[in-house]
């Protein structure tokens, strides 16, 4: 019976704690994203042959818990679990396919991140233990598989394998998503949370290239010099940098201004390109997507987030714009609470 108690005593505490990051969220943008993007509980990337991602899937769960949806979130959960998490862990594969089911057994933990994030809320918002319980353990597997002690303090690997070799460690700093590093801070406590975000916002800060000072998608770190890969483009992954920062209230001038000017730099008509090589300039030749200027827009506005001018998202989106696009959103709600 006491066990029982300080159970009970256990969730509320966490409830209450954590109750201050869940809010009201609506809108046709969520109805209009289900009805084109998932299935039966997956999230399709329509534009990469239908395959799934745990980050698809993370995304939608916490848009899910976002939007007051119960029921989508169980679904997708549901298919999380019996696709996704057959690993002898807790963390997730990566990528499924509709032709041979999981495509790559290792996991991305910027994915495993964002599950245990959703599962986090989710518990805040129905009071379901288990998901709870599904948290504490998907986090205890980051912390025990995924963090390594380097000179630049305790940092994430993206994936268990494939990202340490004897060129170094493999970074994405992207994966940083600090938001989610201050829930689980409190959800499974230890200070290699903390440690975590002290590293992302020092890499960030190290990590600036080229004339606009930017950081690379990828990163090399050996001993305590980094660079970027042989893929040294500011574009698809490093777009989510500013954004994690600013929604995990991390966001400074010293860290947002290379965002800011970079941006500021393509003004009236002038769209923004998809990347920008951080060592030579030389810029995509295609447009960034409508998500990906959403995110710029509220970089670009910060810390006034009021002034935020969010491009229309009436034009076709695809399944990554798109969930930048919403997640920014998100991003902002919970900024002004």
């Amino acid at each position: 019976m006491t066990r029982q108690i300080l159970l009970r005593f256990l969730l509320s505490s966490i409830a209450l704690i954590l109750s201050h990051s869940v809010s009201a969220f609506g809108g046709e943008d969520w109805t209009q994203f289900k009805a084109t993007y998932i299935e039966n509980g997956r999230v399709i990337d329509v534009g990469q042959n239908n395959i799934s991602h745990s980050e698809g899937q993370g995304m939608a769960l916490l848009l899910a818990v976002q939007n007051n949806d119960p029921n989508t979130f169980a679904q997708v959960w549901a298919w999380t679990q019996s696709h996704l998490q057959v690993r002898d862990d807790k963390l997730f594969a990566w990528s499924w396919s509709p032709q041979g089911g999981v495509n790559d057994i290792n996991n991305a933990s910027d994915g495993d991140l964002l599950i245990a994030w959703a599962l986090s809320r989710a518990y805040t918002k129905w009071n379901k233990p288990s998901y709870l319980f599904a948290a504490i353990q998907v986090s205890q597997s980051i912390r025990s598989k995924l963090l390594r002690k380097t000179i630049k303090g305790t940092v994430l690997l993206p994936g268990v394998m494939g990202f340490e070799s004897p060129e170094g460690l493999k970074l994405n700093l992207s994966y940083w998503i600090f938001p989610a590093i201050a829930e689980l801070s409190i959800l499974d406590p230890s200070p290699e949370w903390e440690e975590l975000r002290i590293s992302g916002l020092r890499l960030i800060e190290e990590a600036r290239f080229g004339r606009w000072q930017l950081p690379p998608d990828w990163l090399r770190l050996k001993n305590d010099v980094i660079s970027p890969t042989a893929n040294d483009q500011f574009g698809y992954d490093a777009i989510r940098i500013p954004l994690y920062m600013i929604w995990g209230r991390q966001a400074t001038p010293k860290y947002m201004n290379p965002f800011q000017t970079y941006w500021s730099s393509f003004s009236g008509n002038s769209p923004i390109p998809a990347w920008v090589n951080v060592n030579t300039g030389e810029m995509a030749t295609y447009n960034a997507s409508i998500g990906f200027e959403t995110v710029a827009a509220l970089t670009i506005a910060y810390p006034d987030i009021d002034s935020t001018k969010l491009p229309s998202s009436n034009q076709p989106q695809d399944y990554y714009s798109y969930l930048l696009s919403l997640f920014t959103k998100m991003a902002l709600e919970d900024l002004k609470k």
